[in-house]
């Protein structure tokens, strides 16, 4: 991303953080290692809330700037932009909940690093684009709702941190909650060994009888869906970031190997132009899109989204091709990359979800 969307009074010190707490343990947080201590000390330099009025614990800058520190992260290892993204996408849909109690709760100490927080709206996604069932059942009770239910895969979840999710309503419609740290309701249960990015505090969700007060409901039915048309341009653009960080790794890596293998690496597909022009054009695209917020068309965010998508397959594909034997070893980043960009193309909103969302408005305007 373009460095001035990041002040350089700010800007340094999370690239000093980046390359000295977590560079070193790229591999490791691929291979299993969550990475708690670095994820704790972004919060510290407002990593996760360069969208936020600095009294939420924010660097007051815009969505734009947010996109910038996931890219940033990216850069270096697609798992913590990953978890860079989960963090900012709880701090977002907080920004954006009309409940006040719980934006003084949680908002400052999420975005400061201080509460670590795991989105588990994909199920929810994908059920509201007709793909799959929603997994979350409420009933109201009293002033709140008891949920009970289980998720597959929730990422940056742990001892001590919060959760932010969505269920259906017994009586119609659905609610928005958050469940801080220490419900004896949730439980985490270990996923299936994954091909990497298993640093990134991915559990199965299981909520029984869930206890959820008013205090901690981010939407109820009646605002469901005004609120969730406030969260998804944020919770799709952010995501660019993790494309935009990888393109940019994969573009290094390119140039890298052409020092000593251009006579033949000309004849590949995907070189480093013209995967430059499109990487700054997809720039150029999501600060458009960011800075206009949520007056941004809908339908340019997904298309937005599912070239950082795309643009991630082809850079990754071609700099392990560019590294030649070497990119196919496990320790070489073009290896990892490989799996990291497949992921973007994989997780929720998927391609596959992209494309579908964008056919439909699409055929809405023909």
């Amino acid at each position: 991303m373009s460095t001035d969307l990041l002040p350089a009074v700010h800007g340094d010190g999370i690239d000093a953080l980046i390359q000295e707490s977590l560079a070193p343990l790229a591999n490791a947080i691929d291979q299993g290692q969550y990475p708690g201590d670095f994820m704790r000390a972004l919060g510290s330099l407002s990593g996760f809330g360069a969208a936020l009025p600095a009294e939420s614990g924010g660097l007051g800058l815009d969505l734009a700037a947010q996109i910038d520190v996931i890219a940033r992260v990216g850069r270096v290892c697609g798992s913590t932009a990953f978890l860079a993204w989960c963090q900012s996408a709880c701090a977002w849909y907080l920004q954006q909940t009309d409940n006040a109690t719980a934006r003084a709760r949680y908002l400052a100490p999420i975005a400061r690093g201080e509460i670590l927080a795991g989105t588990g709206m994909s199920n929810c996604v994908k059920h509201l684009a007709g793909i799959e069932r929603i997994n979350l059942r409420a009933r109201r009770e009293d002033a709140g709702y008891r949920v009970s239910g289980a998720l597959p895969w929730v990422s940056n979840l742990g001892s001590g941190h919060l959760l932010i999710a969505a269920a259906a309503v017994e009586e119609g419609g659905y609610i928005m909650f958050a469940i801080p740290p220490g419900s004896d309701a949730l439980t985490l249960r270990p996923c299936p060994a994954f091909a990497g990015m298993e640093g990134t505090g991915t559990y199965g969700v299981h909520l029984k009888n869930a206890w959820i007060p008013a205090e901690d409901v981010l939407a109820e039915p009646s605002a469901f869906e005004d609120y969730i048309s406030r969260i998804k341009p944020g919770f799709l653009l952010m995501q660019i970031g993790m494309g935009l960080g990888l393109t940019q790794a994969s573009l290094e890596t390119i140039r890298a190997s052409n020092q000593r293998l251009s006579h033949v690496n000309t004849f590949l597909d995907d070189q480093d132009e013209s995967l430059e022009q499109d990487l700054q054009a997809l720039q150029a695209e999501t600060v458009r899109l960011a800075r206009q917020g949520l007056d941004a068309l809908l339908l340019d965010i997904l298309r937005a989204r599912a070239r950082a998508s795309e643009l991630s397959l082809r850079a990754t594909q071609s700099a392990a091709l560019h590294a030649g034997a070497a990119g196919y070893l496990m320790s070489h980043p073009a290896q990892r990359r490989l799996r990291e960009a497949l992921f973007v193309a994989i997780v929720t909103p998927a391609l596959k979800h992209l494309r579908k969302e964008i056919h439909a408005l699409e055929q809405q305007a023909a």
